[in-house]
């Protein structure tokens, strides 16, 4: 991945991440952490490779070719983003838009055939209580946890994560980990994750992948990662 200014910001980095597996990406500022994951999501189209999502190169679609076939994947934020003003539900059943397009939603409405999925997807996130509640009422765990409710919406079967525990304190991330851990291995879901919290990645990881400079110089199952490895990637090379 090359950016117009001449920067190359990933080079020869080769991913998979399978279904039931909790991936985290583990790396300094600058070495391609989110724009790898940007790559995935197609915000930026990358300048060379591919992304297989499900069969489907992602690279090569366009359209609504690549808004059908981005269903399949869903993306979690550092914020969680919700509508402050609408309810718990409402900002979860926001999340099935993209399957109906209607008049009546693109007015602001909720896809009322939804309701159903949006209230089961709240009880897999553990907040079913809350579902009447004004969003902007919540917690910073318990509104991150609404958003991935949201992202589940989508039925997708990859779930990315960006720095999804950077604004919460320590209980509130190890809940929000456990949570997406709980996801890939009991709902088959393949999740790619972006951490600065070494001690959340050796906690809740399947698979650990360090980056520096655009490139992945390891990619291993966590028991065979080392804390000395770890932290080389967070250590300034001279020039």
């Amino acid at each position: 991945m090359r950016y117009p200014n001449g920067t190359e910001a990933l080079r020869g980095l080769d991913l998979e991440v399978r279904a039931g597996e909790l991936v985290v990406i583990l790396g300094g500022n600058g070495c391609g952490k989110t724009t790898l994951l940007r790559s995935i999501t197609r915000a930026v189209k990358p300048t060379a490779g591919q992304v297989w999502l499900n069969g489907r190169d992602l690279v090569s679609l366009e359209g609504e070719a690549l808004r059908s076939a981005r269903m399949d994947l869903a993306m979690i934020w550092q914020q969680a983003n919700l509508v402050r003003r609408r309810s718990v539900i409402a900002n979860i059943a926001c999340g099935a838009l993209g399957r109906n397009r209607t008049w009546w939603t693109a007015l602001g409405g909720l896809p009322n055939a939804e309701l159903p999925a949006a209230y089961e997807a709240l009880g897999q996130v553990g907040l079913a209580h809350l579902a009447p509640q004004r969003a902007g009422t919540l917690s910073g765990g318990q509104a991150q946890r609404v958003s991935i409710a949201r992202a589940l919406m989508q039925r997708p079967s990859v779930l990315l994560a960006d720095e999804p525990v950077a604004s919460l304190d320590p209980e509130a991330a190890t809940d929000i980990m456990r949570l997406l851990q709980r996801l890939a291995r009991h709902d088959g879901l393949a999740v790619l994750c972006v951490l600065h919290q070494v001690d959340l990645a050796f906690g809740f990881a399947d698979r650990i992948v360090g980056m520096r400079a655009g490139r992945a110089v390891f990619d291993r199952p966590t028991g065979g990662v080392s804390s000395d490895e770890v932290q080389e990637l967070y250590q300034k090379r001279a020039a």
